[in-house]
């Protein structure tokens, strides 16, 4: 039995062979000249190897980590001066999402040193310290723009800084493999 090229049926991978069954046909045949380390695939194409991460993406994760220490410290200590001096700040009374300086001098000096801490460990290179700073330059975010009434500028900053850190730390990186 030949095939329609004119090779036998066995070297085609078409047809049955003498014992009856089929043989497969296709990239991953094992038909004459078949030898499993010479199928070069994917995993086998890149065993051993490191895909090295770009140097904008190490770039932007570091200078992420020195912005999350930076605005961390900074929250914590303005939290500690809305909670010890809360009368010099201004309150505006009739803002919709209005709390008293003291319970946002709080949530401040808990956000700030929760930012402060996933900064370091974003340096040491922990995954999951990207993922809880990603979190936590979220709620950095919302908290920067519901302050935005009492520190415009300020506020406004921050919230760019806190998508910066957000794009910095959700940048795909490519491990081993």
């Amino acid at each position: 039995m030949s095939s329609a090229r004119g090779r036998p049926a066995a070297e085609s991978g078409q047809g049955y062979e003498q014992s009856g069954g089929y043989t497969q046909s296709g990239a991953y045949s094992e038909g004459p000249g078949y030898a499993p380390d010479t199928r070069e695939t994917r995993d086998t194409r890149y065993t051993g190897q490191r895909r090295a991460d770009s140097g904008a993406a190490l770039a932007g994760t570091f200078l992420a980590a020195v912005l999350m220490i930076v605005s961390g410290a900074t929250g914590f200590l303005a939290g500690l001066a809305m909670v010890i001096r809360g009368g010099f700040f201004a309150f505006h009374a009739g803002y919709a999402y209005s709390w008293t300086t003291a319970n946002w001098g709080y949530a401040e000096l808990i956000l700030g040193g929760l930012i402060f801490f996933a900064g370091f460990c974003v340096l040491l290179g922990m995954t999951w310290a990207r993922i809880l700073g990603v979190i936590l330059a979220v709620l950095s975010a919302v908290a920067s723009f519901l302050t935005i009434p009492f520190f415009p500028v300020w506020s406004i900053v921050l919230v760019a800084i806190n998508v910066f850190v957000i794009w910095a730390l959700m940048y795909p990186r490519r491990h081993l493999v």
